[in-house]
């Protein structure tokens, strides 16, 4: 598989990436998730801010051609922003899923985010279920 997974984000199982910021972590779809998906025609991201989620709680679901999936929470934590501009392009998610098409901003109640993979396990796991 020739898909690239930044080394410096983390994984989840259920194929999200986050990545630190000065708030919170941002959390978005792996490029692994995005070929799984095909092309995406909606995102509906069912949360707003100010909302605090529990890890594993789905926030939203993305759609694309081929199916409808959940969107899962990586970590507990209260939301304090989101990427409305997939609202009106979920392409975007297509077009570059690390970057443009993130999709919540959270801030975690833990510091610790736990449960999180490093690039090479994620990769490891992509490869099991591949």
């Amino acid at each position: 598989m020739s898909t690239t997974f930044p080394a410096d984000l983390k994984y989840t199982k259920d194929h999200e990436w986050t990545k630190k910021t000065d708030a919170g972590l941002l959390v978005g779809i792996t490029s692994f998730a995005v070929e799984q998906l095909g092309d995406i025609t909606l995102v509906s991201l069912d949360v707003k801010v100010g909302d605090t989620l529990a890890a594993g709680k789905a926030f939203g679901t993305i759609e694309s051609v081929k199916t409808l999936s959940d969107l899962y929470a990586p970590v507990a934590g209260k939301i304090v922003r989101i990427n409305t501009d997939l609202t009106d392009k979920p392409e975007l998610v297509n077009e570059d899923c690390y970057g443009k098409a993130w999709m919540i901003e959270i801030a975690p109640s833990d510091a610790s985010a736990e449960g999180l993979l490093d690039v090479a396990a994620y990769k490891a796991h992509v490869d099991a279920s591949g």
